[in-house]
């Protein structure tokens, strides 16, 4: 049973937990509150809040309702099964801390194109409009928090009375354990695996549907869509769309093959990715702002033809030797995480449609810039224990972290 393992200090590490624990639920109501009633202002916000007071924020806060729960079960039910009914290619996952190998069937982008082609169909042919889910959406972001801390609990419960693997294991301390999670692969069943629900078919599918809703919410209400939410939809779907047709890949990520089942990582994707995630679409519905310029996407493809490299061995904590491949040359020749570059590139420019008269549209953009930051930190550390001397030649040869001659 392995324990877990925190990057920082125990003061940054409970500072951390215990702030975003107590602060990200009421943030995620002030910014809908903000994008849909406040007209995207800060200050408007804060004026009501400095009136009225707590009771003023209670009053905001709306009460998860039987609406908003029967959205919430239907579309999780819906994901659920595509999960586990779709056809999809057999995947092995990397061997794990204690030996062992998850696998996954890979029916994402399979599921990704049904949930679209369902959702568009049922508006289409008038069975269900999803501008309910728009003018529900304060309830739905309220039902999912309280929801998803009762489901964390459940993965808490779960972790320490019946683990589904040997990768498992408490830290000691209950705080630690609920915020980063026992198990490292949770699944119901033998097949139903639950990060990759939370994480890719709640989670990420939800970012595409509400993206789609925001802009049937606007071309119901103005009989057409301005191009600003144009360019916004388009640019997040094609994101969405690159993540289930490479989410093989991400099961080799540190979301999943390294972080547990926990707060951090359940509830935020729960919670977190549709609410913040899509906050630009969600303030562009109410302001439907015409760009008036033609807007042109460029697609480079860049390959290198040589890579170089560093073969790095390490040892498994079972004594075997295993080797891997360090690139020291294109993206990764620049910076040792130089993918995160157009991950923030890409939330910033399907921001931009928004235009600068508020700051919260481009919070998204700041939450990402640091959540990669530390997750490129966290991942370094993990490497350095990892990989030892050759972690340390890598470092020499490619001394930035992130953000090339900067970071």
């Amino acid at each position: 049973m392995g324990e877990t393992k925190t990057v920082h200090s125990p003061l940054v590490t409970y500072a951390s937990m215990l702030s975003l624990l107590s602060l990200c639920p009421p943030f995620v109501i002030l910014l809908w509150y903000t994008m849909v009633h406040a007209d995207g202002s800060i200050l408007q916000t804060w004026d009501y809040l400095r009136q009225h007071g707590l009771q003023g924020f209670i009053k905001i806060w709306p009460i998860p309702t039987a609406t908003a729960w029967k959205i919430i079960a239907c579309y999780g039910a819906f994901e659920a099964a595509l999960q586990l009914l779709l056809p999809g290619k057999r995947v092995e996952g990397p061997i794990s801390p204690a030996g062992n190998r998850p696998v996954y069937k890979a029916n994402g982008m399979a599921a990704y194109f049904v949930t679209l082609t369902t959702y568009l169909g049922l508006w289409w042919f008038g069975i269900f409009n999803p501008t309910v889910v728009y003018d529900h959406l304060g309830e739905i972001f309220s039902t999912l928090i309280f929801g998803s801390f009762i489901f964390c609990i459940f993965l808490y419960i779960k972790g320490h009375v019946a683990p589904s693997s040997t990768d498992s294991g408490s830290s000691g301390n209950a705080i630690i354990d609920f915020y980063w999670g026992l198990e490292l692969y949770p699944r119901i069943g033998k097949y139903f695996d639950i990060k990759v629900f939370t994480n890719c078919r709640f989670g990420m599918m939800s970012w595409a549907v509400l993206a789609v809703t925001y802009c049937i919410k606007q071309y119901e209400v103005n009989g057409k869509v301005a191009d600003s939410m144009l360019v916004n939809t388009i640019l997040m779907l094609v994101y969405v769309t690159k993540f289930f047709w490479w989410e093989a890949g991400y099961w080799n990520t540190m979301d999943i093959a390294h972080d547990r089942a926990g707060f951090y990582i359940c509830w935020g994707c729960l919670v977190w990715v549709p609410s913040i995630y899509t906050s630009p679409g969600m303030y562009l519905v109410n302001h439907p702002i015409n760009l008036g310029t033609q807007v042109e996407i460029i697609l480079a493809d860049i390959k290198e033809i040589c890579p170089c490299q560093i073969v790095a061995s390490y040892t498994t904590t079972s004594g075997e030797t295993k080797t891997s491949l360090l690139l020291t040359s294109g993206w990764w020749g620049l910076s040792r995480h130089f993918h995160y570059v157009p991950e923030i590139s890409a939330a910033f420019f399907w921001t931009v449609p928004a235009l600068f008269n508020h700051f919260l549209p481009y919070f998204y953009v700041v939450f990402l810039t640091i959540l990669l930051l530390d997750r490129a930190k966290r991942d370094d550390d993990r490497c350095r224990s990892k990989y030892g001397k050759y972690w340390k030649l890598y470092c020499q040869k490619v001394s930035y972290r992130v953000i090339p001659g900067i970071y």
